[in-house]
């Protein structure tokens, strides 16, 4: 029962792993933006992508 759940969970972790790597060298994403999120956290900060795009992807 546990091994199966730690066989199923190793998968799940290395899919998303490689999902995160292959979504960033498409150049879909730059993850090494979000990165930067906890060290530039201010109010006054710019977004990291712009606020149009969100709305453009909610009215599809």
């Amino acid at each position: 029962m546990y091994f199966g759940l730690i066989v199923f969970l190793t998968f799940v972790l290395y899919g998303y792993i490689f999902h995160l790597y292959r979504s960033e060298k498409r150049g879909e994403r730059d993850y090494e933006k979000y990165g930067k999120i906890a060290l530039d956290d201010e109010l006054t900060s710019k977004p990291i992508e712009p606020i149009e795009e969100e709305t453009k992807k909610e009215s599809k």
